[in-house]
């Protein structure tokens, strides 16, 4: 690793960067889903906006929340959340509410916690463009 001095003198970030093993793993299963969307949905790469390119759009100021992606399908806007880590129940439903408001549908992809599960189930009964893929299902579509 580089120290701060050595960072300035070939003009890189000036803060240190810290890999987060998590944040890889989340990364790799949303290229997963992306994977799994082009075969499912039958949409292109170019249906495909990704989070970071929507924060591109909004440049610098407040960051707001984004899915880990969007596609367009038959005209409408899907939004796309990869969700391994447990939110506190209050935040989840301010994304779910937002999504909901803002998008045509939006898909959960859940990972094996058993409580993000219950928790994005509860908020499928009270939402109705919510759609649950168990994680599992989206990584055994590459497998074939």
């Amino acid at each position: 690793m580089l120290t701060h001095k050595g960072r300035l003198l070939i003009g890189a970030n000036k803060r240190a960067e810290t890999l987060r093993i998590e944040r890889i793993v989340h990364d790799i299963h949303v290229l997963d889903s992306v994977i799994y969307f082009l075969d499912k949905a039958h949409i292109s790469l170019s249906d495909i906006i990704s989070e970071k390119e929507l924060h591109v759009k909004d440049g610098f100021g407040s960051r707001r929340h984004y899915p880990d992606f969007l596609f367009n399908a038959a005209s409408r806007v899907y939004a796309v959340e990869i969700e391994t880590a447990l939110k506190s129940k209050e935040r989840l439903e301010k994304i779910i509410r937002s999504n909901y408001l803002e998008f045509d549908g939006q898909y959960w992809i859940v990972g094996e916690n058993p409580k993000i599960k219950e928790l994005i189930n509860a908020f499928a009964r009270e939402y109705s463009n919510i759609r649950v893929i168990d994680l599992k299902d989206v990584l055994d579509n590459g497998s074939h």
